[in-house]
């Protein structure tokens, strides 16, 4: 009695190495420029919620609240964009001077660089050999990147650029600021109170849940951290907004 033969089972081709650590690169630039752009949000959303909801516990008229919040909001802004700027510019100009310096090094002694990154492959747990072998290889191809990669902890080809740092700073603010502001604006003066706390409860949720997933971590402690966090800001200026008012 004959049997039907087995199916046999496709080899699953494996990926190339160089398309996968492209790939890699990619994700790690896109969760970067997105926890970049959240914390922006996120400062934009708890920030002038803040402000409006304590102007308007003082003074409840809507151009005062109006133009409290349009001016906090451009300030917060710029302020924002110019800080990260400076920031990351003074990041990158460190970077830069290092590379520099291991350049310099590179070519007044290269016997000690290459017994150095030799040194950094036995670390991390190549045996001597190996790890001589590789790092004569390394330097024969790119000695300053092997060095700024395997010392440094630097990517010559991945510089920061402070001018797309101080954009997405920019945009990201105004765009969390521009939540509280259309809420409290946009409703009479009996509910603008009430409704700001309840678009920001759930603009900070959402931040918090893609600040949690761009990390990969657990998405409830990011959003109540965020949630509660910017609910504290906005009750401590909305009292303390009430109180001034009273007293003016």
């Amino acid at each position: 009695m004959s049997s039907d033969p087995k199916p046999t089972k496709r080899a699953t081709p494996s990926p190339d190495i160089e398309e996968v650590e492209e790939e890699e690169k990619r994700i790690s630039r896109r969760l970067n420029a997105l926890r970049a752009a959240v914390l922006g949000a996120n400062d934009g959303i708890v920030s002038i919620a803040a402000l409006v909801v304590g102007v308007a516990a003082a003074k409840p008229e809507f151009s005062v609240i109006a133009t409290a919040g349009f001016a906090g909001l451009a300030a917060g802004a710029l302020s924002m964009a110019v800080g990260e700027y400076i920031s990351v510019h003074s990041q990158r100009d460190a970077e830069e001077a290092q590379l520099e310096r291991e350049r310099h090094w590179h070519q007044a002694r290269p016997d000690w660089e290459l017994d150095q990154l030799t040194r950094l492959h036995t670390e991390s747990g190549m045996s001597k050999a190996t790890a001589r072998k590789a790092a004569k290889e390394q330097t024969a191809h790119d000695p300053l990147a092997a060095h700024a990669r395997a010392h440094l902890g630097i990517d010559p080809d991945e510089l920061v650029s402070p001018v797309q740092a101080g954009l997405a700073s920019l945009i990201a603010f105004t765009i969390g600021g521009t939540a509280p502001i259309l809420s409290i604006l946009c409703a009479s003066e009996s509910v603008r109170i009430p409704l700001t706390f309840g678009v920001v409860v759930v603009a900070l949720a959402g931040t918090g849940f893609l600040s949690a997933r761009a990390a990969r971590a657990r998405y409830p402690r990011a959003i109540a951290r965020n949630v509660i966090g910017g609910s504290l800001a906005m009750a401590i200026t909305y009292g303390i907004g009430g109180l001034v008012g009273t007293a003016v």
